[in-house]
């Protein structure tokens, strides 16, 4: 078993390839769905994930999808199931295992705690039954200067959770992509400086809980946040500025055993987070990073192709043209090969 999810792992992050996050809840979906005028209906659900997954070429930029629970049960139009439509792509199926976040106890307000780790070793067992190869399970990390958050405790608990459940993966199974994301969008405020020090903090505690609960780096994904500013800071930092802080944190904190680094969009522009992500392979390159720098975005990856199908199967073509330039820009950006000229169709060789 632990040679066979080692190379799962190696192959998630394999050159050129990144991970499609397409594990929107049902809520999350229709919430998206809903200013589009698209049908918050479970067929409207599974004909927009049926259009990305069918994509052309898809398995030549996707290694993996991470699922929702609906999804990972569901067949496509042709009546294939989607397991076997990724499989049939050379595309690892993946799930969610968490249940969401609720507030955490004897906390300070907005400090959050990932819930699912009951019975979840019976659901993981279900899953790979069903197929999956690999999991999720994502922390969220809030920042507020003002009242002193993330507190030590609440990062203690978000990573022991993140390494009972990748123990409780990889005992039973799968390859677990460890999500520690630092909010950066909504009403987050914090400076790069601070986004940097909660980065840098996150991570110890990430890694000193796998260490302890003896969690195979090999045999793991880690899908970090980038360190950007908040969105309501009232600054921007550079690209360069952005990919040597994000480097900076993972070489300081960041095992080299661990067989990838998939990088979360945390509300990132779509052509924004493809350029952070090539300026990190760019240095990464000039520094010696151990590990590939890939994507596994999400709303960076699709909203595009959702903005453009709009539930209307007349636009299926022109959605999959969306999202397959995308898929091609952030391969690109995965080698370090990314342009300015590539995105405008000038340049599309990797």
């Amino acid at each position: 078993m632990s040679s066979e999810l080692a190379a799962v792992a190696r192959a998630m992050v394999a050159p050129g390839k990144g991970i499609l996050a397409a594990d929107e809840s049902t809520g999350t979906a229709n919430k998206r769905f809903t200013p589009l005028g698209i049908p918050e209906t479970e067929e409207m659900r599974r004909n927009y994930r049926d259009m990305l997954f069918t994509m052309p070429e898809f398995g030549s930029y996707f290694s993996g999808v991470i699922l929702y629970d609906e999804t990972i049960r569901q067949n496509g139009r042709a009546g294939k199931s989607f397991v076997d439509v990724l499989q049939s792509d050379a595309s690892f199926p993946g799930i969610k295992l968490d249940t969401g976040v609720q507030p955490l106890a004897l906390a300070k307000p907005e400090e959050k705690i990932t819930e699912g780790l009951d019975g979840l070793a019976k659901r993981v067992d279900e899953y790979v039954k069903l197929g999956a190869k690999f999991a999720k399970w994502r922390a969220v990390i809030t920042i507020d200067e003002k009242t002193g958050i993330p507190t030590d405790a609440c990062l203690h608990a978000n990573a022991h959770a993140l390494a009972r459940y990748a123990a409780i993966c990889q005992a039973g199974g799968l390859v677990p992509i460890v999500e520690p994301e630092v909010l950066s969008d909504g009403n987050a405020a914090q400076s790069i400086e601070t986004s940097f020090a909660v980065h840098e903090r996150t991570l110890h505690h990430v890694f000193n809980e796998l260490h302890r609960l003896n969690v195979k780096y090999e045999e793991m994904v880690l899908k970090p946040s980038m360190v950007v500013p908040g969105q309501k800071s009232g600054s921007k930092a550079s690209v360069s500025e952005v990919a040597e802080r994000t480097l900076t944190i993972l070489m300081r904190c960041v095992p080299a055993a661990v067989a990838g680094i998939a990088f979360l969009s945390g509300g990132q522009g779509d052509e924004e987070a493809t350029a952070h992500l090539n300026e990190l392979n760019v240095l990464g390159k000039k520094l010696g990073a151990p590990w590939p720098l890939t994507f596994s975005y999400g709303r960076a990856l699709q909203h595009a192709a959702l903005t453009t199908w709009k539930g209307d199967d007349k636009n299926v073509d022109a959605a999959q043209k969306a999202i397959h330039h995308r898929a091609q820009m952030n391969s690109l950006a995965s080698l370090g090969t990314w342009s300015a000229d590539a995105e405008k169709g000038l340049v599309l060789s990797r």
